[in-house]
């Protein structure tokens, strides 16, 4: 049996669903809404490239390796993806990533919320000793708000990968270990309580 599962997420502000091609209509809303895909330091699939990048996470689950959500709110309308990947399972280690959200919902409770819920899902229920996060060096916004989850740096794999547009992308790996979670956990509950 593989692991983890896919399962559905639900929070106050945001529902992580397992993900699928009826997601595909609102996230190609979701990444033309601020023209994501043009960012050149991240990878955000073009609103017509979705339906493929959905495919591609989906064929990812199938070998084991990733498990995708979309990021709804509560109404059920998709606006952005991520995923548990580069899962380990003998370690029990998974790292949430390739995570992005339609520029309107970016800085509102749905992305604490969110990560709140995998954190609590990866350490609560799936037992992690770890879960990591990486994000281009240069990607300041990202850098940050893993940052403000509680994650520490473990340093910079330079060199590490070839972005689209043919440069090479320092990547920084952040993670949260396991017995730092309650501190972590307390912390995210804390910032959602205050008022917006």
């Amino acid at each position: 049996m593989s692991w983890p599962t896919p399962v559905t997420l639900e929070g106050k502000h945001v529902h992580l669903c397992p993900l699928s091609q009826d997601h595909a209509v609102d996230l190609a809303e979701a990444s033309a809404d601020g023209d994501l895909s043009r960012l050149w330091y991240t990878s955000v699939p073009s609103p017509e490239d979705v339906p493929a990048e959905i495919e591609r996470r989906l064929g990812l689950q199938a070998t084991g390796s990733m498990l995708p959500f979309a990021i709804c709110t509560p109404d059920g309308k998709a606006v952005g993806m991520t995923t548990y990947m580069n899962i380990d399972a003998e370690t029990k280690r998974v790292e949430i990533g390739s995570t992005w959200f339609r520029k309107s919902v970016q800085r509102s409770p749905l992305n604490t919320e969110a990560k709140r819920l995998l954190l609590a899902h990866a350490f609560e229920t799936l037992g992690c000793i770890a879960v990591e996060f990486r994000t281009h060096f240069m990607n300041h916004q990202s850098r940050a708000a893993i940052e403000r989850l509680g994650a520490k740096m473990d340093g910079v794999l330079r060199s590490h990968m070839v972005m689209a547009d043919g440069s090479l992308r320092d990547t920084v790996v952040y993670s949260i270990i396991a017995s730092e979670w309650p501190a972590v956990r307390a912390h995210l509950t804390w910032k959602l309580e205050q008022p917006r």
